[in-house]
């Protein structure tokens, strides 16, 4: 693997490079795996009850979107900002 590669970790667990990862809802991201993702993909990390919500990327380059309530989803928290 070059220098590049990206890695998810897990507690205990080994680094997994960011090609084999399985997205899922309420996973945490890191701001390079951001940058890395789409629309459709950052939208799979969102749970289904507020994927309606997701603006898309371009739209939340902080990482995190607000929903219709005012709560703010964080892409890189992976779950409400003030959880």
């Amino acid at each position: 693997m070059g220098q590049n590669a990206s890695f998810a970790t897990a507690a205990g667990r080994r680094p997994v490079p960011m090609e084999n990862r399985r997205l899922r809802a309420g996973s945490p991201i890191t701001p390079l795996e951001f940058e890395e993702l789409d629309d459709e993909q950052l939208a799979r990390l969102v749970p289904k009850a507020y994927r309606e919500f997701f603006p898309g990327k371009d739209f939340c380059n902080d990482g995190c979107f607000y929903l219709h309530d005012g709560r703010a989803w964080s892409l890189f928290k992976g779950d409400f900002l003030d959880d």
